[in-house]
């Protein structure tokens, strides 16, 4: 029997984002957010937590291959870079004069996306 597990509907980043990462093995390095699990709290930044994955031989590839890509990082060990000054920052979020939910930039207070 599988268990309901509630999924957040909004994480402090998200696809395409430029983010910092601030705990583990690729401590410091920056990259764009390639994609988001919300099921698994992960994030898939470019170029940061690289492991390398034996790929089986295929009709196409009949030797097969070894290929480094990216592994997930969780959520938490992730900082948004703020576009306008280029260092990390926490996020939050407010209502703008639209009523739409945006997020800001806790150092600064400016708006990130718009």
């Amino acid at each position: 029997m599988k268990k309901n597990i509630d999924v957040p509907s909004k994480f402090h980043i998200k696809k395409g984002d430029t983010v910092k990462v601030t705990s583990g093995n690729s401590k410091g390095t920056t990259g764009k957010v390639l994609k988001v699990d919300r099921k698994n709290y992960r994030a898939y930044v470019e170029g940061a937590n690289q492991v390398t994955k034996h790929k089986k031989p295929t009709p196409g590839n009949p030797s097969g291959e070894i290929v480094k890509q990216e592994a997930g990082i969780h959520i938490s060990n992730l900082a948004l870079i703020n576009p306008a000054t280029g260092e990390p920052t926490r996020v939050g979020r407010k209502l703008n004069e639209d009523g739409k939910l945006v997020r800001f930039a806790k150092k600064t207070g400016e708006v990130i996306d718009e």
